[in-house]
């Protein structure tokens, strides 16, 4: 069935004068309640009373705003941009998420992503593919680099646009306005949006952490010749941006338990809202609330890595308000939309979507009881169908007279904190219309209720690293590490997610990821690299052995036809993934430490906050890097003063250092310890960097090419006897 086959007709069916006559009593003549209005919504009438003087401010206000605005549609109008007004559904997508690339076969698994979403939601109608934060600022790397080092270049990333288009998909990527301390960009931010979007064929950009996107952007995408669509993230701070950003995301809470009404949609019926509540475990409210306005939903799942799955009655409840969504789209954008319809039932509330000869109703139920029986009455007319959409049912209406006005009343069930729709139409049913009644019915055998709530959180496991062989005495250039029972303390420092259970990592002995880790650990002696893995060192790697990796995407990027810069001998090496770390240890009957190894090493026994000790010395470290064009790392024998108790040195403060991997259903994720010399500055959303022992980071990984980072290192370990 296509979405337009029995929609977008124009005009309502007429409701009669005097009907639901008891809503317009009991407000003082004069008496004129103020709007109540947050950011992005209008509160709702708390009151069945109040209704009608409600109605009739959020259209006198409407109407003025539009006026002040000096109001045009033309962006809406145009068909490069109709997509908008049908994407009800869409996720932010991280690009490390395991069931978008296969780095085993360096293939982009679309279909396996899309199929995942469409069985256990029913699917999408849009994605925001997001790759930039929050590994952003581990190197100097930009936005735009970042979508650069996706596999296969932008080239790549356009045959998986394609992908996604061939499956009915739009796509989005993100602009962030807050990125001015990594490298910068030629020409304006919304020039080079514009052009790297042309370039992969992409369908609109999402402006993060922006309440509207500002005129260039639109300007820029036309002077291009490739259209994009425009979403910012938070809201519209200045109305003045509607007539271009067709779509937008709703920040609604905190709700009330009357649903309030988008501000935006309410002045423009086409502009469409995904209502996002990222952190949410129970999505009933925000499905609700939109649902209830027509408008879309932020399915957003993966977030930074920290998977927030929706519960099976959540998706449930997706699949089935997506469904009839996307079947009346063309009602969704009707300009005669009333909600808050007056209906019968405390605690079930209604908008009106009304069109030619045809008037869809969105009903939710509040309450924590089913709530069945008479829902509401219309216009008594007997060429009018109505039809229960959300059970797939035609309904016959009660025939009531009240002084003198002939009504339907309407009698179905809208369950527990559930949803409804019906449908009032005079035209006949086609077999497309028969189809969708079909469907519904079927899903409708199992009540929502009968679908779980409960949320889990996704447990990871940590990748094996199998030992060396052992030695008795410490090889050239290592260092003996006597074995211990150590206080392993370590915290995250990823900036979202707070203390949730799925944040940062899950150690072998925890039962879950989380972000604050104490565990005594029995550690083995064993031997450490005293210095991290120069340039040098690793260029006898590759002449012994010939490596070069398959994926040879920024593989050893500083260096030139197969060498390192003069003077660039006693470097750390960089730009070398956690395989290219791996594939030299191996070479040298070494292993990568697991991170408690290398804490110890750095921190011997009693706990201090850095190698040297407790207070923070500037001179023990490289001085840091703040510029937007990063300077090259420091000789790994510079800062001898910043050795460990062990007498390991150059721990923190100049590169990055691999230690283990963790995994789970959809996410790669890397242990970085030390800090970095680099330290971008003018936001917070860069890469967090530390060089304390008791925190680390957490790098999420997508395959080799966009692993490895300029800043990010490694040494070995060998097991002892």
């Amino acid at each position: 069935m296509t979405r337009s086959s029995f929609l977008g007709r124009v005009g309502p069916i007429p409701v009669a004068a005097g009907l639901m006559i008891w809503f317009s009593l009991a407000i003082a003549p004069g008496q004129t309640p103020p709007l109540a209005m947050a950011d992005e919504t209008i509160a709702g009438p708390q009151t069945a009373e109040a209704f009608p003087v409600w109605l009739t401010e959020m259209k006198d206000w409407r109407a003025r705003k539009l006026v002040a605005m000096n109001y045009h549609g033309a962006e809406y109008d145009r068909p490069e941009l109709k997509w908008t007004q049908s994407s009800f559904v869409q996720p932010q997508m991280m690009v490390e998420d395991r069931y978008f690339y296969d780095p085993a076969t360096g293939k982009y698994t679309v279909d396996r992503y899309l199929d995942d979403l469409e069985k256990r939601y029913g699917g999408i109608d849009a994605v925001l593919i997001w790759a930039v934060y929050p590994n952003i600022g581990i190197d100097d790397r930009n936005q735009f680099d970042l979508v650069r080092a996706l596999p296969g270049g932008l080239s790549g990333v356009r045959r998986m646009v394609a992908d996604f288009h061939r499956r009915g998909v739009k796509v989005l990527f993100p602009v962030m306005p807050w990125d001015t301390g990594t490298r910068e960009e030629a020409g304006p931010l919304w020039t080079a949006i514009a052009r790297e979007m042309k370039t992969v064929n992409a369908d609109g950009v999402n402006g993060d952490t922006m309440s509207g996107i500002p005129r260039e952007y639109r300007q820029a995408s036309d002077q291009s010749g490739h259209v994009l669509a425009f979403e910012p993230e938070v809201g519209l701070k200045n109305l003045a941006d509607l007539p271009w950003d067709n779509l937008s995301w709703g920040y609604w809470t905190p709700y009330d338990f009357v649903p309030s009404v988008s501000k935006y949609k309410w002045l423009e019926p086409r502009h469409m809202v995904n209502v996002c509540n990222r952190w949410a475990r129970d999505h009933t409210d925000d499905l609700q609330q939109a649902f209830f306005n027509g408008v879309g939903f932020e399915s957003w799942e993966n977030i930074w890595g920290i998977w927030n799955g929706l519960t099976p009655r959540d998706a449930e409840a997706l699949r089935r308000v997506a469904r009839i969504e996307r079947a009346f789209a063309g009602l969704l954008v009707s300009r005669d939309g009333e909600p808050h319809f007056p209906v019968l039932q405390h605690g079930v509330f209604a908008s009106a979507f009304p069109g030619q000869g045809q008037t869809l109703w969105t009903f939710v139920n509040r309450a924590e009881y089913d709530v069945s029986g008479p829902q509401i009455q219309i216009p008594y007319h007997p060429s009018t169908h109505c039809f229960d959409l959300w059970h797939g049912v035609e309904l016959k209406p009660t025939v009531v007279t009240n002084q003198g006005v002939i009504s339907a009343e309407l009698n179905f069930e809208v369950e527990a904190h559930g949803y409804g729709a019906m449908l009032a139409t005079e035209t006949g049913s086609d077999s497309a219309f028969q189809s969708f009644l079909a469907g519904m019915k079927a899903l409708a055998r199992k009540p929502l209720a009968d679908f779980s709530d409960k949320w889990k959180f996704m447990p990871q496991h940590q990748v094996e690293i199998q030992p060396t062989r052992p030695v008795k005495t410490a090889p050239p250039g290592m260092v003996g590490i006597s074995g211990a029972s150590f206080n392993f303390a370590v915290s995250g420092i990823e900036i979202e997610g707070e203390d949730m259970v799925g944040v940062d990592v899950q150690y072998p002995w925890e039962d879950s990821p989380r972000r604050y880790h104490r565990h005594h650990v029995i550690i083995k002696p064993f031997f450490m690299d005293r210095y991290p893995v120069t340039n040098a060192k690793f260029k006898e790697f590759l002449v012994a052995t010939g490596y070069h990796p398959r994926d040879d995407y920024n593989f050893l990027k500083d260096w030139q036809n197969g060498n390192y810069p003069a003077g660039w001998g006693d470097k750390p090496v960089t730009w070398v993934s956690l395989e290219d770390a791996r594939a030299y240890a191996h070479w040298a009957g070494k292993r990568l430490p697991h991170e408690w190894e290398w804490q110890y090493a750095a921190q011997g026994s009693d706990g201090r906050l850095y190698p040297w000790g407790n207070e923070w010395k500037a001179d023990a470290v490289p001085p840091p890097d703040e510029g937007r064009a990063r300077r090259s790392p420091t000789n790994v024998d510079g800062y001898p003063q910043g050795a460990s108790p062990f007498g390991v040195r150059d721990m923190v403060g100049n590169v990055w250092q691999w230690t283990d991997e963790y995994v789970d259903e959809h996410t790669h994720a890397a242990i970085v310890r030390g800090g970095s010399y680099y330290h971008p500055q003018g936001s917070d959303w860069y890469f967090p960097n530390s060089a304390k022992l008791n925190e680390h980071g957490k790098l999420l990984l997508m395959c080799p090419g966009t692993d490895r980072a300029g800043t990010l290192g490694f040494r070995c370990v060998m097991d002892a006897e």
